[in-house]
This record gives structure tokens, C-alpha cells and sequence, in this order.
């Protein structure tokens, strides 16, 4: 007997025939014997709707409380068709949603973004082998919470796949399983490149990297509930077969890369190159970076403005740069002149909340101000944040830095 988890997204249960796909699907593995714990997502762009009616209808009178109850409702109607499209089959199934007493999910109180309470939620996940024994399937309203006291809350966008994730961890399942109307990751986007293909493999690193650069296939927060043994996989509904290939997600996740701050080991010194319009110039960067190469100097950190192009580069060798990049700004005619700054910390931030908390970054200034630490420059991406400082001050900033992230 094999343990299963498949999650359907709202695309795999976008209209009635896809909701009799995923059925039939499901029934397959039962009629083998086997044990499945179904997850179900709102169908698509039902969320959206309840959400823009509730606006037109209510306005900012509506409350967090009702507009969480109003949400449920995606997950809670699509939950209540699935078992009925599994029950055709001569199957038992059960929704299992905040209101029943198996209910798993147990959070705080904040309606919208709750936080899930593990050790209660793993203690109810368990009690879901009482209905699994009984050769009953449960299906599970994916995005929601119950509070401490029995009010409805939500998890957050996307938040099936942590539902999915969560109790696949807890009850240590064979497999789980993400049913979309894809076939898997690609390695590109099919509807902008033709020549796009299906990545049979990726980790879960390179998984959660694409996911917060906006390929929303899994989120990333529920990446961390993804252990080594566990096999976990992408699949396009389609198929009509949870047996199906696609794309398999590799090895455990690593939580040691879920919030880093780290600094670099060696002072970076600053070189600014100054010219006009560099914006509008075609392959100066190209130049610039090829013409290091060529004398063996690595660039740390490179930022480009209008009017100047900034490299950072090690302290010891700094003078080298300085004089080869000389000459590279004689024999240039977009260049007029070069400097040769002081040395600075490079300090970077690893961490999903770049994307999920707003503010992120002001916390980051607002405390370096408080503290009379000077930034010289910050980037951020998706998922990190390069602050770099005087060299003197970057011990003090990186622990400064590391308590905001606490």
C-alpha cells in the first residue's frame, strides 16, 4: 500500500469535466489499494471573484473575518464537488474543511496571512488516518486555517501547496503530488518560446528560486516541508493518472538557506567610471566585463547609472584594476575618467521575505540610520538584498541586520 497526497490546483479544476478528470484520477489509486489525502484549491479565478464582489458590494466596510469566510468559500464549493465527482464511483469520501471536527490546519488569528501553529496542526494531520483506514478519502479545502477559536482564516496565496506539503510531511506520505493544466516546469515560458521543454528534474532550491521570480507552480514557503524521502512531482492533469511523469522535484529542502545574512570576508574596494549617457550606449558593459576578464580580475558587485558604472572588487586588488582599467578608459571614447573609492563591506540578505513582507528593505535603512551607519548602496531581487557599507562599520550592520530577520 502507497501513502499519496495530490493537491489540484484551480486550473486542473477549472470546469466539470476537469473536476471528473481529477475523480477518476483519484479513484484509479484507490481501486490499487492504495491510501490518497486529496487537496483542493479554489477553481480558477473563483478567489478573484468572491474577492472583487465582496468589494463592490461591501467596500472597505467588509471586515479581515468576513472576507476570510467569504474566500473559504473557492476551496469549500470546489472540496464539496470533488467528493461528489469521487462518490459517482461508489467511493466514501468526506470534505474535510474548518468546520469539521478532523479539521488540520489550526493558526493564529490574523484572518489573511495567519500563521500556521505546527505542533497543533500536526497532531490534528494524524487524526486523518482515522477516515484513511476506513478506506475513506478525505478532501481537504486547501488556502485555509482554523484559529483558536474555531474562526475561519487563510494562509495566503498560493496556500494549497503548504496545506498539500504540510500534511504530506506529517504523515510521512510516499509521494505528493501537484496536479496542474501543465505538464511541469519548462525551460522557458511555452506561450513566449516554442522551443520550450519540459525539465523532467529540479530541485527544490531551483525550484523555490523560480517560484519567487514568479513562475508560481508550488510556493515557496511550502517547499520547506519537503523532506529527503518524500518524492514529490508536477503533473498535468491531463494524463488522468497520478502514475503520470512530469516533473520530479529532487532532495530535502534546505531550511539553512531559508534566512541568511551574511557578509564578505575580505574589504571590497569601490572603482567608478564615469562617462555620459551610458544608458543609451550599446555593449559598454559587454567591453567592461570582457576587458577584466582578459586581466584576470573578478568583479564582486557591478551597478550602472547614466553618468557612471561602479565595480567592486577585492581590496588587494584594487590598485591592478585601478591601473589596467586606466588604460581601458584611454582607449575608450564613451569613458572619460576613472576613481579609485574606499574600502566597503559587502553584506547580502537571503530571505523569502525580500518578496512576502512588505517594508522589508525600510526596516533594513531605518535601522543603519539609527545607528549612524552609512549606506553606500543597496540592491535588492526577488529573493536577496546587497547592502554594502564602509568597511568599519560592517560587522555592526550585519548583526544589526541579523536582528531584524529574528
Amino acid at each position: 500500500m502507497v501513502l499519496l497526497v495530490a493537491k489540484f490546483d484551480g486550473n486542473a479544476l477549472a470546469d466539470g469535466a476537469k473536476i471528473k478528470m481529477a475523480a477518476q484520477s483519484v479513484i484509479k489509486e484507490h481501486e490499487k489499494g492504495n491510501q490518497i489525502v486529496v487537496i483542493a484549491s479554489a477553481t480558477s479565478n473563483t478567489t478573484d471573484e468572491l474577492i472583487n464582489l465582496s468589494n463592490e458590494a461591501v467596500g472597505h466596510f467588509l471586515t479581515d473575518a468576513q472576507k476570510a469566510e467569504i474566500m473559504a468559500m473557492g476551496e469549500r464549493t470546489s472540496a464539496r464537488l470533488l467528493k461528489a465527482a469521487i462518490e459517482v464511483y461508489g467511493v466514501k469520501a468526506e470534505v474535510i474543511d474548518p468546520y469539521n471536527d478532523l479539521w488540520p490546519v489550526i493558526t493564529n488569528t490574523n484572518f489573511l496571512e495567519a500563521k500556521i501553529d505546527l505542533v497543533q496542526s500536526q497532531a490534528k494531520i494524524n487524526t486523518l488516518k482515522i477516515l484513511l483506514n476506513q478506506g475513506i478519502i478525505p478532501v481537504v479545502c486547501g488556502f485555509l486555517g482554523k484559529g483558536p477559536h474555531g474562526e475561519v482564516t487563510t494562509i495566503g496565496r498560493g496556500g494549497s501547496d503548504i496545506t498539500a506539503f504540510l500534511i504530506a510531511n506529517t504523515l510521512n506520505v510516499d509521494e505528493t503530488i501537484i496536479v496542474s493544466d501543465v505538464d511541469g516546469v519548462m525551460s522557458s515560458d511555452p506561450n513566449q518560446i516554442e522551443k520550450a521543454k519540459l525539465v523532467e528534474e529540479i530541485s527544490v532550491e531551483e525550484l523555490r528560486n523560480l517560484s519567487t521570480q514568479g513562475v508560481r507552480l508550488i510556493h515557496p514557503h511550502a517547499l520547506k516541508f519537503k523532506t529527503k524521502d518524500m518524492k514529490a512531482k508536477i503533473i498535468n492533469c491531463s494524463h488522468v493518472d497520478l502514475t503520470a511523469s512530469g516533473t520530479e522535484i529532487i532532495g530535502p529542502f534546505d531550511d539553512s538557506t531559508l534566512k541568511t545574512v551574511s557578509m564578505y570576508k575580505d574589504p571590497l574596494s569601490i572603482i567608478a567610471i564615469v562617462g555620459d549617457s551610458l544608458l543609451s550606449k550599446t555593449g559598454i558593459l559587454s567591453d567592461l566585463t570582457n576587458y577584466m576578464a582578459e586581466n584576470d580580475l573578478n568583479i564582486y558587485k557591478v551597478s550602472v547609472g547614466d553618468n557612471s558604472i561602479t565595480i567592486f572588487i577585492e581590496k588587494e586588488e584594487a590598485q591592478k584594476a585601478y591601473k589596467a582599467l586606466h588604460d581601458f578608459v584611454l582607449e575608450s571614447d564613451v569613458f572619460d575618467s576613472l576613481s579609485l573609492g574606499k574600502d566597503t563591506a559587502m553584506i547580502t540578505i537571503v530571505s523569502l521575505d525580500v518578496i512576502e513582507k512588505p517594508g522589508i528593505i525600510a526596516s533594513i535603512t531605518e535601522q543603519l540610520k539609527k545607528n549612524n551607519i552609512p549606506i553606500i548602496e543597496i540592491n535588492s531581487s526577488q529573493t536577496a538584498i546587497v547592502v554594502i557599507v564602509d568597511w568599519s562599520d560592517g560587522e555592526r550592520a550585519k548583526k544589526l541586520i541579523d536582528e531584524i530577520l529574528e
